[in-house]
């Protein structure tokens, strides 16, 4: 009965932590870039009473054994990076990207991070920048003067600046790639941090290599689906109600056992 109480504990946990990124999901619903998670979990060890196989006598074994688990336990929250919905927005410096990649910023510090946001912006000297003010590695530069600012989908950036009678090409914004993006380490703000797991950022003009072409004038949006995570909240609520449950029979059949 104590058994059954810890182990019914540790689902308790579990389904809180279910719970826990569903709601981080549906929070980030309408957040560009985002990527929903999942949490996974696995059974706990199991104490044998009889293993399978076990002589039950002369030239007999047990065809199965008796075990009883001990719960469960989180492994991982698996970051899931399908493509989120394009959203158009008309700005030109809004950029989508149609398939795999990161776009890649710097931060203050030096660090280099990655995102699926394309939302950017034009700080005081021309350069591209996020909402945070994280300037895009790719060098490109955009005129104080320049009009008609295009991004193609291999990532070339020109526009129209006074004098010129055909645009000028300002830079290429290229995209990370990585072996294993779900090895990112999520950072906040929708940016990544490359990690061991996730194996080092590659560069790759958009449209080759397998990576994603650019779409300007256009936002990928949250992957997350509302009717997916309530289903996943309710599961999770009942599971977490199941397993408190569990735990009240088990405090009862201890006072019973007491009383005796």
């Amino acid at each position: 009965m104590i058994r059954a109480m810890s182990t019914a504990a540790s689902g308790m946990d579990a389904q809180q932590t279910k719970l826990d990124v569903t709601a981080n999901n549906i929070a980030n619903v309408s957040t560009a870039g985002f990527k929903k998670s999942r949490a996974e979990f696995a059974d706990l060890m199991y104490q044998t009473l009889r293993a399978p196989g076990t002589a039950t006598g002369e030239g007999t074994v047990a065809p199965t054994g008796a075990q009883v688990g001990m719960g469960v336990r989180t492994v991982a929250t698996q970051r899931q990076h399908s493509m989120g919905d394009l959203q158009q927005t008309g700005n030109p410096l809004d950029i989508a990207i149609e398939g795999r990649g990161f776009y890649e910023v710097e931060m203050p510090s030096g660090e280099r991070a990655y995102t699926r946001n394309g939302a950017f912006k034009i700080d005081s000297e021309g350069t591209m920048v996020n909402a945070d003010g994280y300037k895009l590695t790719s060098e490109v530069v955009v005129p104080p003067d320049a009009q008609s600012v295009a991004i193609g989908s291999d990532g070339t950036v020109t526009a129209i600046v006074p004098g010129e009678t055909t645009p000028v090409e300002l830079g290429q914004i290229q995209i990370a790639m990585f072996a294993n993006p779900s090895g990112l380490e999520a950072m906040g703000k929708t940016l990544y941090r490359e990690t061991g797991a996730s194996g080092t950022a590659v560069l790759a003009n958009p449209g080759g290599e397998g990576a994603g072409a650019l779409s300007q004038g256009s936002l990928e949006m949250s992957n997350v689906k509302v009717v997916e995570e309530m289903i996943d909240l309710i599961s999770g609520q009942r599971a977490y109600e199941i397993n408190s449950r569990v735990i009240s029979a088990a405090d009862e059949m201890l006072q019973r056992t007491g009383n005796l």
